[in-house]
């Protein structure tokens, strides 16, 4: 019997102006995996954070973090959890050593144990000599190293990382996905993660949960989700050909016995799962020889997060730039909803 430390049923979150954040999100997470909310910008994983860390109140929906009901007993709830969110939060005017002598106050840790706490978070995430050394001169996996410890003075049972290496270049990505590990192999900690790098999401999570548009698409192990689309897949595009013809040629090809499935995906053209390799590329050609339509573009390869995300939702992750007074007003909408 698998033992959730996570439950999350019918949760939704709908700002002023009728805005659905989060539409009916129903999951659960295992004590002591790595869980990641992949998707991009303004999918829901933030917001879905907010609400399991009592943040924000759902619209609808409940949840229960380490037992504990979020809506009915929030500030118990708090306790049970660690939270870092994708702005850092730690002081540059301070030392490593006094943001966490300030975090444990919040906690209202004893000074003796309090030091102690200290002494094993810094140890944890590789900061003990640059302890007594002001923020400010920290580099930005430093800084992010040291806001992870913040969320762990208390020693929380769950830790939220809402994209803990946004904006990070990809070696010191790495080396926080190497203490993010760390924390879930010596420690036994739950870890939640969000994030939009498919890498990041194939790499250090246990389980994924593909989420876009305030939906969650497919929940799976990374490894489980590629394999849905087969063992191999081939894109193409038409480059000839009107729709009608497109279309003919289209049914030929999807009524070939090695084919299991084709999936449009906009202006990537085509995704089909194959099961004989490499020869499927040929056997297509031939099949499609006197049709007047024609393919311009072809490949084969094996499938990655990236074909997943783009079979279960439709279209490739997007990078979408909100400016400055958008997410201004967006932040400003989510602090007015806390409760």
């Amino acid at each position: 019997m698998m033992n959730h430390i996570i439950e999350a049923h019918g949760l939704t979150k709908v700002f002023p102006g009728g805005i659905v954040a989060v539409n009916d999100v129903s999951f659960s997470v295992e004590e002591g995996e790595i869980f990641g909310f992949l998707g991009p910008n303004g999918a829901g994983k933030s917001t879905t954070i907010a609400m399991l860390t009592t943040l924000i109140r759902p619209t609808k929906g409940h949840a229960t973090v380490a037992g504990i009901d979020i809506l009915k007993q929030p500030y118990q709830a708090r306790l049970a959890i660690g939270y870092v969110s994708q702005d850092l939060a730690v002081e540059d005017a301070l030392t490593g050593y006094e943001n966490l002598r300030l975090q444990a106050g919040f906690y209202h840790i004893v000074k003796i144990e309090a030091l102690k706490r200290i002494d094993e978070v810094l140890e944890m995430v590789d900061l003990k000599d640059r302890a007594k050394d002001k923020v400010e001169t920290y580099s930005g996996g430093m800084r992010k190293r040291l806001d992870i410890a913040c969320g762990l003075i208390h020693r929380p049972r769950v830790l939220f990382l809402d994209e803990p290496t946004l904006g990070l270049d990809i070696q010191t990505r790495r080396e926080i996905w190497k203490y993010v590990n760390h924390l879930r192999k010596e420690i036994r900690m739950t870890i939640f993660v969000t994030t939009h790098y498919m890498d990041e999401a194939d790499s250090l999570c246990d389980r994924i949960a593909i989420i876009d548009k305030g939906i969650i698409n497919i929940l799976d192990t990374p490894a489980a989700l590629k394999t849905s689309l087969g063992n191999e897949i081939v894109d193409f595009t038409f480059s000839k050909g009107t729709l009608e013809e497109q279309e003919e040629t289209l049914q030929k090809i999807t009524s070939l016995d090695f084919i299991r499935n084709i999936k449009f995906a906009q202006e990537k053209g085509y995704i089909a799962s194959v099961t004989n390799g490499e020869s499927s590329v040929p056997a297509i050609f031939e099949a499609i020889r006197d049709f007047p339509a024609k393919i311009g573009s072809i490949s084969f390869k094996q499938p990655s997060l990236d074909d997943v995300f783009l079979h279960y939702t439709g279209h490739e992750m997007r990078e979408e730039k909100v400016d400055k007074e958008t997410g201004f007003r967006t932040r400003m909408i989510m602090r007015r909803t806390r409760r």
